[in-house]
């Protein structure tokens, strides 16, 4: 008996059906001959160097890593070596954009330039707060949570009080902006405008009429391009928070009933300080949500090939949630380079190792119910069809499994070794594990120490019939 093992369920408290996300494992579509899909180990954090603060976002200019760490902005090498080029000072998450000659950095509500050369400040008062900023058609263009403003194109440190533009849709605050197919979007908080350059001596964007969205952003950085569109985190008035892709003038929803569930778990301001990441690499289109103590992360290549969306959770603990310590990818120097949220490290991705920063990790998965028609069952064998082997040298993982009855209430875990390093034919068994009366669910849990990706689950069942 096959059981797919790319999501699975449990019982809630309040009599609801739970869909138990894989953690720190990636579903990965294949048709292998022994599945249609299986469980790969995510990706490892490795040190790549240290810099003079936490992380606060990154971008590649001109082949160059660039990332605000503390109120510093930095260049990051190949080799991970840090320079510090200016101060930005201090504050949140920042925002990056560039020019033909300079890049941009939203910090502290105002906005600084960097020309390869020298850091200067934008001290026109008319520019105002700076919560938000791209560049477009020449323009640097920014948002004080009200208006729309651009610089002069002769001069961007040069603010025009005459060339303000405003969204108007609705009287909720801007939040944040970005660009498509050369189209400005400016989400607010309950809605979404979109602007085109239509030129003249005022404000020269004009909004599109009919590609408004009667749906908002929660947040400055809980939106990203993904999927030749923006996704974002939020939703309309009197409407719990959600994930969507903008399409012209609606909304595509990314999220499950499970991932809502989760983020109605925490309250406006946390979620308004979520940052969403996208990483396409390998054939994968990852859309990251750092949460507090989490990050959800959707895959839209794997929910294409699969027919449903496809949602896991990446975590820095051994068991449990803990907040993932990774974020702000860039893609440079043909390799993805991120901060850590908690120290002031650059790291890089490793393929190689399931480690944090040579911390060992958790990772777990369920199935679902598995059941027989209301008839009993005895479960002979559990067989984990793996590809094991590649291990550290000397260690010796352990693979842990337990069931339900009820999806509430857990057995004893029951243990078996994964193989060591070159062991690529163990076979990862469970003998005699027990009956159920009407049905029963089955969850795995590991460390980074069996690196190993999961193939398929096998059950060999007598079937009790009534």
């Amino acid at each position: 008996m096959q059981v797919q093992i790319l999501s699975g369920v449990y019982a809630s408290p309040d009599s609801q059906l739970r869909t138990s996300l894989p953690r720190n494992l990636v579903p990965v579509p294949k048709q292998s001959g022994i599945s249609n899909g299986y469980l790969g180990p995510a990706e490892g954090l490795v040190t790549a160097g240290t810099g003079p603060g936490i992380d606060r976002g990154g971008i590649n200019w001109n082949g160059v890593c660039y990332r605000v760490m503390g109120s510093k902005l930095v260049s990051v090498d190949s080799a991970g070596v840090i320079t510090t080029l200016g101060d930005v000072r201090v504050g949140g998450d920042v925002s990056m954009d560039y020019s033909f000659d300079r890049l941009a950095i939203a910090s502290d509500q105002s906005l600084f330039y960097w020309n390869g050369t020298a850091l200067t400040e934008v001290t026109d008062a008319d520019l105002g707060p700076v919560l938000d900023m791209l560049w477009v058609d020449g323009y640097f263009m920014t948002t004080d949570g009200t208006s729309l403003i651009v610089t002069e194109l002769n001069d961007p440190t040069q603010v025009d009080l005459l060339k303000y533009g405003s969204s108007e849709l609705d009287p909720d605050p801007v939040v944040a902006l970005k660009k498509i197919r050369n189209e400005v979007m400016a989400l607010n908080r309950y809605t979404i405008e979109s602007y085109q350059n239509v030129g003249g001596e005022g404000f020269p964007f004009q909004r599109i009429d009919g590609a408004q969205i009667q749906r908002g952003c929660i947040g400055t950085h809980a939106c990203a391009r993904f999927a030749e569109s923006v996704a974002f985190l939020g939703g309309g008035r009197n409407e719990s928070p959600a994930v969507y892709l903008a399409l012209s003038g609606s909304t595509q929803k990314l999220s499950t009933r499970e991932i809502e569930i989760i983020l109605q778990d925490y309250s406006e301001t946390e979620l308004a300080s979520v940052v969403m990441d996208v990483r396409v690499d390998k054939s994968h289109q990852f859309l990251m949500l750092h949460l507090p103590d989490q990050t959800l992360v959707f895959d839209g290549a794997a929910a294409a090939a699969l027919g449903e969306p496809i949602w896991f959770v990446l975590a820095s603990s051994v068991v449990g949630l803990s907040q993932y310590r990774a974020q702000h990818f860039v893609w440079c120097y043909d390799k993805w380079i991120f901060g850590d949220p908690q120290a002031p490290n650059i790291g890089n991705l490793s393929t190689t190792v399931s480690t944090h920063y040579g911390a060992v990790i958790g990772w777990e998965f369920g199935t679902p119910v598995l059941y027989n028609e209301g008839n009993g069952a005895i479960i002979h064998e559990i067989e984990l069809v793996s590809l094991p082997g590649g291990v550290a040298f000397g260690a010796e993982p352990v693979i842990w499994t337990s069931y339900s009855l009820d999806g509430l209430q857990w057995s004893q875990e029951r243990s078996t070794r994964a193989g060591r390093a070159g062991q690529t034919q163990q076979r990862i068994c469970w003998r005699r594990q027990g009956h159920m009366r009407n049905w029963r669910i089955q969850k795995f849990r590991g460390t980074s120490d069996a690196h190993l990706s999961m193939l398929r689950l096998e059950l060999t069942v007598e079937p009790l019939n009534a």
